[in-house]
């Protein structure tokens, strides 16, 4: 039993790096300490608790964690500061060597994070200590679903990947594949119908492995969740190419409450550069999922991660992907310039992009992802639709997204606060000022 009467009145401050899951975490750490008595900080304001949660997905992300746990130690001089997530598991030494860090805690060791707050919070004695386990010691799964400040929730289904692709360190970071039960997925999803909730994102890190733990598969958490009353809309944050079944393409085609929304990491549209970081499909593959989606919900938006200047993507291999990904119908390209991570046997692959070369491919697909998306937005404008808004702030345009993703735009004066949180009819309107949005009316406003 963890004594709280030490975090009565107490204020937290959170920063958050990353991936949808780490923000999901995060906003279930602050439900929890709330629920001790903690009240999160307003801006400007000393907090007395700092938690960061980190990413490490590569050099650059490494170096934002760095520069955000110095900020939040002389932004709130004096607090308990506490530093977990991806960073935090692979470089636990380092950053207990950060002057005013007092807790950092890897993947594991999370899952108990109020545990381990409390006990150094109570008898905290100047030095930093962190806690950490090997990747095959990673084993424990702390739920979250939590929507923060946020309209949609987000549902933690899964953890870690047994993938280890050669340019990720991601299985170092948070181990073994590992799920809980549809059952107690399904009471997370009731729960947050009951708070009112309409939209759930299902979040995780290789989401398509779900059973692994408990002997069950996606498709049938797809299924139990699609049956849970008052969640009217749920999206699949990302899923693997080789992992997207027919089976749950067509089951989502046709369900109650899964949008005609998906995201599929390609990383590289070259069967040679696949190969060379270890992929589990290729081209074919992606290009048959894709082609099935389209079949089967038109109207889908597809967003495709894409690495560029990896090792050994010569100037031919990234033509490929160029000419690939420009005949696909898909909506939009996160594109991420290859980074070098200690560790990963992408390192011993030969051929080595510049960083000057990487960036004008990134521009390049940058541009075709821009193409394609305003292309995708203009088919639509006109059309009628359904939009869950979002709240936002006091003399401020509201936005929300339709069924499939397009994000839309409501004027200030438009605006109303019984709005945020509801779905409503629209008719979709040409684009907004910069182009990031569709305008539109309320039907029968």
């Amino acid at each position: 039993m963890i004594d709280t009467s030490a975090f009565q009145g107490k204020t937290a401050a959170f920063f958050t790096l990353g991936c949808k899951l780490n923000f999901s975490e995060t906003s279930t750490f602050a439900k929890m300490l709330q629920e001790m008595g903690v009240r999160t900080a307003q801006k400007g304001e000393k907090a007395d608790i700092c938690l960061i949660n980190t990413c490490s997905v590569t050099d650059v992300a490494d170096h934002k964690c760095r520069q955000a746990i110095h900020r939040m130690v002389r932004e709130h001089p004096g607090a308990f500061v506490v530093v977990t997530g991806c960073y935090a598991q692979l470089k636990p030494a380092d950053i207990s060597q950060i002057d005013g860090v007092d807790l950092v805690l890897g993947s594991d060791e999370k899952a108990s994070l109020v545990q381990f707050l409390s006990e150094g919070f109570v008898s905290r004695g100047g030095a930093s200590a962190y806690m950490t386990r090997k990747t095959k010691d990673i084993k424990s799964f702390a739920p979250s679903c939590s929507r923060g400040n946020r309209t949609r929730y987000f549902l933690k289904v899964q953890d870690g990947c047994d993938y280890f692709c050669t340019y990720c360190t991601i299985p170092y970071a948070r181990g073994f594949s590992r799920n809980p039960t549809i059952a107690s997925l399904v009471e997370q999803a009731e729960q947050a119908s009951r708070e009112g909730g309409k939209e759930i994102v299902l979040t995780g890190v290789n989401i398509g492995d779900f059973g692994k733990t408990t002997g069950e598969s996606f498709l049938d958490l797809v299924k139990a969740l699609d049956a849970v009353e008052g969640i009217s809309r749920y999206r699949i944050s990302s899923l693997e190419p080789d992992l997207m079944s027919d089976e749950l393409v067509s089951f989502c085609a046709q369900s109650r409450a899964f949008m005609p929304h998906f995201h599929v990491p390609l990383q590289s549209g070259s069967d040679t550069v696949l190969k060379l970081m270890h992929r589990h499909y290729d081209r074919q593959l992606f290009a048959d999922k894709i082609h099935l989606v389209k079949q089967l919900m038109p109207d889908a938006f597809i967003g495709v991660d894409v690495m560029v200047g990896c090792r050994g993507e010569t100037p031919e291999c990234f033509e490929e992907t160029y000419e690939f990904l420009a005949s696909l119908d898909v909506t939009q390209l996160h594109v991420f310039p290859y980074s070098e991570r200690p560790g990963t046997s992408a390192l011993k692959i030969p051929y080595v992009v510049s960083e000057a070369e990487k960036k004008l491919r990134s521009k390049r697909l940058l541009e075709l992802s821009d193409q394609k998306t305003h292309a995708f937005y203009a088919r639509h404008i006109g059309q009628q639709a359904e939009v869950l808004f979002e709240k936002a702030p006091r003399g401020k345009a509201m936005h929300g997204f339709t069924k499939n993703y397009i994000r839309v735009e409501l004027p200030a004066a438009d605006a109303r606060e019984e709005y945020d949180n509801q779905i409503l009819p629209v008719r979709l309107g040409d684009f907004n000022h910069d182009r990031t949005a569709l305008q539109l009316t309320i039907d029968n406003q």
